[in-house]
């Protein structure tokens, strides 16, 4: 069996993610054979995993980081919230159940079979696993049947390293009051601690670095400093995802759906020098200087129909249209766009029908069949070529069909409005492609920039293992594992 070792955090967004990663890259580097794990990730922001099936995004990005394709065994659990209250439950790739929230916890003893048996089938096969926690260790209210964290951890037999955020402030509160609400058992799991995203002069926290290793007893691993290049890989929340703010250019406004998912479609445009994106917050108007506007995928296509209109989007995105403007939908944001959207069966919600925005002579049918796959397909007004990936339900027909936004194969796959200005595809991914992003841009103006996305994530990868083993006892944290 291989070694393992896992960090946890002190809260959500601290890091732990992009830690990961940077580790994996660097025990890949030092000829180790590594996987990436997380237990159970809580995202609507998905990748497909090789065998047609779903696993959270970070996960995709840490395996490659490892050199491997996504596999199901390195997120066995995956949580996709449908409503504030309830979520989907995806296990080993396959949706297992919706449930409610307290209903949950009746659920997870059962998962934590799947999920040791996805971790010793990495364990057995690679060999280093390094396994990302959820939220904050120090959830002691969430600890019975957890399977995310500590109760992972012991029932796993994993050394645990605990990652604090010093640039949201109370760091040394953070570790040290983790350790005083641990029972006595999940302390003795933990065996160090790290501080992530220090802005600044990092000796200038020597003493507070001293302090924690005296109030806890547990080893110091190093302060990282802020990471700059961090936004040039695939963002794990819609909010991460921003042009540099003095940015010109063609200026892209995504709608930040309340159920917003899969929106990695935005991370390559955002890398462009000659492209502004704006993730619109609810609450603000679309701006009238915007060139177009992105309807993303959403995990509830109505529910985000009824959050638009609470918002006046749809009398915004209507109007820009009317101004001359280009709109784009994506997965859901294309079924939004049409007539209206059918749920006879609920699949997502409450059965009955919405009226959409009706930009595209198109009608939506939700279905239990959902299409998950990886695809080649050929953009129908350039005939490029370009990859992508499916991840819906429910299917779309209407006399825009009639222009197909792209072909899979022989068949045609989204549509385009009699003006051009209005498109909508199921395909997520397309902008990764560079040839098919330089023409798309170009036809909206933007001179060819030379970007490489995917050569700009292996560099970045590179980048954050050097900077973490610059900054870091990045080999004592892989000696820890056991």
């Amino acid at each position: 069996m291989g070694r393992a070792l896992m960090i946890q955090g002190t809260g959500s967004n601290v890091g732990k993610s992009m830690l990961v990663a940077g580790l994996c890259r660097a025990a890949k580097r030092r000829g180790l054979s590594v996987a990436p794990f997380k237990p159970q990730n809580m995202s609507n922001n998905a990748a497909v995993a090789q065998e047609g099936h779903e696993i959270g995004r970070a996960q995709a990005l840490q395996a490659r980081a490892c050199g491997l394709a996504p596999h199901t065994d390195m997120n066995p659990v995956l949580l996709k919230p449908e409503t504030d209250i309830g979520a989907q439950v995806v296990v080993q790739g396959k949706r297992l159940t919706t449930v409610r929230a307290r209903e949950y916890a009746k659920l997870k003893p059962q998962l934590m079979e799947s999920v040791l048996d996805s971790f010793n089938r990495l364990r057995s096969t690679y060999d280093l696993v390094i396994v990302e926690g959820a939220g904050s260790a120090s959830e002691i209210n969430l600890r019975k049947g957890d399977i995310a964290n500590m109760g992972f951890a012991e029932a796993a037999d994993v050394p645990v390293v605990l990652c604090a955020d010093i640039d949201r402030g109370g760091v040394i509160a953070q570790v040290v009051g983790t350790k005083v609400v641990l029972p006595d058992g999940d302390r003795d799991l933990i065996k160090g601690f790290l501080i992530n995203k220090f802005r600044g002069d990092p000796t200038l926290f020597d003493d507070g670095y001293k302090m924690i290793e005296e109030q806890t007893g547990w080893r110091g691993f190093g302060v990282a400093p802020w990471f700059a290049e961090s936004w040039r890989l695939p963002a794990e929340d819609a909010l991460d995802i921003a042009s540099p703010p003095s940015r010109d250019g063609l200026h892209v406004v995504c709608l930040r759906l309340s159920r917003i998912a899969n929106f990695d479609d935005l991370d390559p445009l955002a890398q462009e020098p000659g492209v502004r994106v704006t993730m619109l917050s609810p609450g603000d108007p679309v701006p009238a200087d915007a060139d177009v506007v992105i309807l993303p995928g959403s995990k509830s296509t109505r529910g985000d129909l009824a959050f638009m209109r609470e918002q006046g989007w749809d009398i915004d995105v209507i109007a820009h249209h009317r101004r001359g403007g280009h709109v784009l939908g994506i997965c859901g944001g294309y079924q939004m766009l049409g007539r209206a959207v059918h749920d006879p069966d609920g699949m997502e919600g409450p059965a009955g029908s919405t009226p959409g925005l009706g930009l595209l002579d198109i009608e939506t049918r939700m279905s239990g069949d959902k299409s998950l796959r990886e695809v080649s397909a050929r953009h129908a007004a350039s005939d490029l070529p370009f990859h992508g990936y499916e991840i819906h339900i429910g299917q779309s027909d209407g006399p825009d069909r009639a222009r197909p936004f792209a072909f899979v194969g022989d068949t045609p796959e989204g549509a385009v409005s009699t003006d051009g200005r209005v498109s909508g595809s199921y395909l997520h991914g397309m902008f990764s492609d560079d040839g098919f992003r330089t023409e798309w841009l170009s036809r909206l103006g933007v001179a060819p920039s030379g970007n490489a996305y995917e050569a700009t994530i292996e560099q970045t990868l590179d980048a954050l293992a050097d900077h973490l083993e610059t900054h870091l006892d990045v080999e004592g944290l892989l000696e820890l594992a056991r």
